[in-house]
């Protein structure tokens, strides 16, 4: 990120909604939002596939599933946050991660601007790829705050997608679906 481009940039903006920049409040703010945006989008310098390459032998093939993992990201229709939870289930093809890896690469991809239903077919890609497991399943629920805070303003409302890849059964998929209630 250009830092001092991305300040001037905050600063005109701030401007060109009728503040003025240089008062006492917002003296600091194009820094602060600035250096704010760079923590949210910080999966732009990182690699799903650095996190997924420490990896274990097993010898079973059951289903892996690690659920519950808590994410933000930035819409990147509105520059506005969504938040919630993602699963992740997978076959493994011979090979695990560690569990805190599937954690780090929802990470990855959710500090990018992005659209969720991308995010969870971009997680359960990375994990297919770098694992190579024989089938994963990735289900996400979020709530965007463009459609809480602004628009509609349906608060509560959630969004679920879920994305495969590989040979997972559905029957299996029903499964976990089942599991994760």
């Amino acid at each position: 990120m250009d830092r001092e481009r991305a300040i001037r940039a905050v600063r005109e903006f701030l401007s060109a909604v009728g503040e003025d920049p240089e008062r006492e409040g917002l003296k600091d703010t194009p820094a602060r939002v600035t250096d704010m945006y760079a923590e949210l989008l910080s999966g732009n310098g990182d690699s799903a596939a650095k996190h997924l390459s420490k990896t274990f032998a097993v010898q079973s093939g059951d289903i892996v599933i690690e659920k519950d993992i808590a994410f933000s990201s930035m819409c990147e229709h509105h520059l506005m946050p969504f938040f919630g939870k993602m699963a992740i289930a997978y076959i493994p093809g011979g090979r695990v991660a560690g569990l805190s890896k599937l954690a780090r690469t929802v990470e990855v991809y959710a500090r990018r601007l992005q659209l969720q239903e991308q995010l969870t077919g971009q997680v359960a890609q990375a994990v297919y790829e770098n694992l190579g497991a024989r089938g994963v399943f990735v289900l996400c629920e979020a709530e965007h705050t463009c459609m809480t805070c602004r628009g509609v303003k349906k608060f509560g409302s959630k969004t679920v997608t879920f994305a495969t890849a590989g040979d997972f059964p559905q029957e299996k998929i029903s499964q976990v679906i089942a599991l994760l209630k």
